[in-house]
């Protein structure tokens, strides 16, 4: 018996313009655009949404607070309602001292940062990286590390009198050994296999620095930024409430002379939103200088 061939089906011909399909990456950006206009408000609601659930338990707090003030007149001697810390604060800006107190500690904090930065940066780096230069000056940070910012006040004093110079001296000193001890302990967490790697790449030195170093190191720089800035407004208090004849750490001084417990609180609160705020624009630097990086 002679066997039936089945006539063979030809190939099947791939379109050059459906390749793209193929592109997990085209894939996902044709979905998204093929998505109703409808659905990205929802997302965007959705992101915003929460953004302003992480804020519930800050809230909660006010509200926790208002209510154990209110339970006596004593407590709210000693601790006033957020709703009295309101009024006394509306009470403040309306004179206008309380805008020249934000605007003086603002100055004092931009400044002692700013040479904080541009100080700790690259000798945080120089002692990450070279190890003769650690090896001679890393005994002398590590020996005026350890000594409080605060110490320095009737020292500096002494130097600069009552001067913004004297409040911005202490600043720099609370915020510059953060920023120097996390910038050199990025440096010398980098993997040595890729600088080894650039090397035998034919890298130059300055290429290895910008394309290895720096983006290695740039989280751990962030990160001393961030507290540098935390601790820098502890001594701007500090050195407000000694030495100082504005800021939101004189205003604080005044209300404790004053026994005006709302004004103290107004300062404080102040104190907490604006380093709120500044971290926050922090973060938002390092996601943009820093796109790599998962956002927790």
């Amino acid at each position: 018996m002679t066997a039936v061939r089945k006539p063979i089906a030809p190939p099947t011909v791939v379109p050059p313009n459906a390749l793209h399909n193929l592109d997990p990456q085209s894939a996902s950006r044709s979905t998204d655009e093929d998505l109703p206009a409808s659905t990205h408000v929802g997302m965007g609601g959705k992101t915003v949404l929460r953004a302003l659930v992480r804020y519930v338990p800050l809230m909660l707090l006010f509200v926790v607070w208002e209510i154990i003030s209110r339970s006596s007149a004593s407590m709210a001697l000693l601790l006033p309602a957020p709703s009295a810390v309101v009024k006394a604060g509306i009470e403040l800006a309306a004179e206008g001292t309380l805008q020249m107190d934000i605007l003086a500690s603002l100055q004092r904090v931009g400044v002692a940062m700013a040479f904080a930065a541009l100080i700790g940066f690259p000798l945080g780096a120089a002692l990450g990286g070279m190890r003769t230069f650690a090896w001679l000056f890393e005994p002398i940070v590590n020996f005026f590390r350890p000594i409080p910012p605060l110490a320095w006040i009737p020292l500096s004093i002494i130097w600069f009198g009552i001067t913004d110079a004297q409040n911005e001296f202490i600043i720099f000193l609370a915020a510059f050994f953060p920023i120097v001890l996390s910038t050199m302990e990025g440096v010398r967490d980098i993997d040595q296999q890729l600088i080894r790697a650039a090397r035998t790449l034919g890298a130059s030195r300055t290429a290895i620095v910008c394309t290895v170093i720096l983006p290695g190191a740039l989280n751990s720089m962030f990160v001393g930024f961030r507290v540098g800035i935390g601790i820098a407004w502890m001594a701007l208090v500090a050195g407000e409430l000694v030495a100082a004849t504005s800021g939101l750490g004189f205003l604080i001084s005044q209300g404790r002379l004053l026994y005006r417990s709302d004004e103290i609180v107004v300062g404080m609160v102040v104190i907490g939103f604006i380093g709120l705020m500044l971290d926050g624009l922090v973060r938002l630097m390092q996601n943009l200088v820093m796109p790599w990086r998962e956002e927790r």
